[in-house]
C-alpha cells in the first residue's frame, strides 16, 4: 500500500502546486472536486458511472501484467467492444427477454477477445512484442469503428448527419439502480472473481508462474505459449466488455470520440492497483471521482479541467515507477 499512498500523497501536493502558479486556491478547487464526485446522490452516481469502464480496463491490464504481459491495446478492444455491442444490440430488438441484452454483452466481450487473441498468437509463435503490436491494434481499432460508425452501421434515422449507430433496443439496455449503475455492479463482481481465478485455480498458477520466470515454467510442464494466447484473450474480453457497458449502460449507442482515452486511463489504475484485481476497485473509483469531480472543480475554481489529467499523469509517474522498479531485474524470456 505504500506505493500506492505515495502517489497519491505526490500527486496532490503537486496538483496544489500546479493550481496555485494558475492563480487558484487548492483548498477551494479541492473541495469543489470532492463535491462534485461525491457531494449527493447525483454526483455518487457520476462517479461510479466514470469509474465503471476503468474498473473493466484495470482488470484487463492487471490481468494480463500477471503473466508478464503489457495490454497497451486495451483501447483499442474496448472500441471494438462498444461497438459490437451497439450493432448487436440495435439488431436485437426482436428478441424477446434478457437475450437482447446478454448477447449485446457477449458480443462486446468477444470483439475485445479477437485482436487480444491475434496479438497472443503473435507473441507465442513469433516473438513479436504486445506493446508494439499493440499499438497497431489500436489504430486499426481506432479506423475500424470509425468507418463503421460512419458507413454501415450508422444510424438511418432521418436528419442525422453524426457518424454514430442507432440507438440499442431497451431490451439491451443496461439500468441503473438509484445513483448505481449496473455495470459497476457487474464489474465489481468481475474483481473478486479475476482475484479467485488467478490465486485458486490451475491457470491462475500457470499464469502467474509464466509472469513470474516463462523459462522456469516451461521446465516445469507449464504450456507457455497456450498461457500467453489465453491471457490475453481473456485481458481482451474484459475490456471489451467495458466498451460494451460503456455503450449499453451509458451512451445507448456508439458514438467516435466519446470512449477516448478510457482503455489508457486502465493502466493508470492497474499500476495504481499494484496490478492486483482487488486494488483495481479503490484505485479505479478514485479515478473516476477525479473525473466526475472536474466539472465542479473548473466552476469552483476558475482552472481548467486539464489539471484533473495532469494529476493523473502524476499518479502515473509514481504508481508506474514504484511498480516497475519492483520489476526489475524481471525478464520474460521464452523457452
Amino acid at each position: 500500500m505504500a506505493v500506492p499512498a505515495a502517489a497519491v500523497v505526490s500527486a496532490g501536493i503537486g496538483g496544489a502546486l500546479l493550481l496555485a502558479v494558475a492563480g487558484a486556491d487548492p483548498w477551494t478547487a479541492y473541495r469543489a472536486l470532492a463535491n462534485g464526485a461525491l457531494g449527493d446522490a447525483q454526483a455518487l452516481g457520476r462517479t461510479l458511472e466514470k469509474a465503471t469502464p476503468l474498473l473493466f480496463n484495470g482488470l484487463a491490464v492487471a490481468f494480463a501484467f500477471k503473466a508478464g504481459l503489457f495490454n497497451i491495446g486495451a483501447q483499442g478492444q474496448l472500441l471494438l467492444g462498444a461497438v459490437a455491442s451497439a450493432a448487436a444490440g440495435s439488431a436485437l430488438a426482436g428478441l424477446g427477454g434478457p437475450l437482447p441484452l446478454l448477447l449485446a454483452l457477449a458480443a462486446g466481450a468477444a470483439a475485445g477477445a479477437l485482436p487480444a487473441l491475434a496479438k497472443g498468437l503473435l507473441k507465442a509463435h513469433s516473438g513479436a512484442h504486445e506493446v508494439i503490436t499493440g499499438i497497431m491494434f489500436n489504430y486499426v481499432a481506432i479506423n475500424l469503428t470509425d468507418y463503421l460508425a460512419a458507413g454501415p452501421l450508422r444510424d438511418p434515422a432521418p436528419g442525422n448527419i453524426v457518424a454514430r449507430t442507432a440507438l440499442v433496443a431497451d431490451t439491451a439496455r443496461l439500468p441503473d439502480w438509484g445513483p448505481v449503475p449496473a455495470g459497476v455492479v457487474m464489474a465489481l463482481a468481475l474483481a473478486p472473481a479475476c482475484w479467485a481465478l488467478l490465486r485458486f485455480s490451475t491457470f491462475g498458477f500457470a499464469l502467474r508462474t509464466v509472469g513470474a520466470n516463462a523459462r522456469a515454467a516451461h521446465c516445469a510442464g507449464i504450456g507457455v505459449n497456450t498461457t500467453l494466447v489465453l491471457t490475453m484473450a481473456v485481458s481482451g474480453a474484459l475490456a471489451g466488455a467495458g466498451g460494451a457497458v460503456e455503450t449499453l449502460g451509458v451512451m445507448g449507442r456508439f458514438q467516435p470520440g466519446f470512449q477516448t482515452g478510457l482503455g489508457f486511463d486502465g493502466i493508470t489504475v492497474a499500476l495504481l492497483a499494484r496490478v492486483h484485481p482487488l486494488g483495481v476497485v479503490p484505485a479505479a473509483i478514485g479515478v473516476g471521482a477525479m473525473k466526475a469531480g472536474a466539472g465542479q472543480m473548473q466552476f469552483a475554481a476558475g482552472v481548467a479541467t486539464e489539471i484533473v489529467d495532469l494529476l493523473l499523469a502524476m499518479l502515473l509517474v509514481v504508481a508506474a515507477g514504484g511498480y516497475l522498479k519492483t520489476r526489475a531485474g524481471h525478464h520474460h524470456d521464452q523457452p
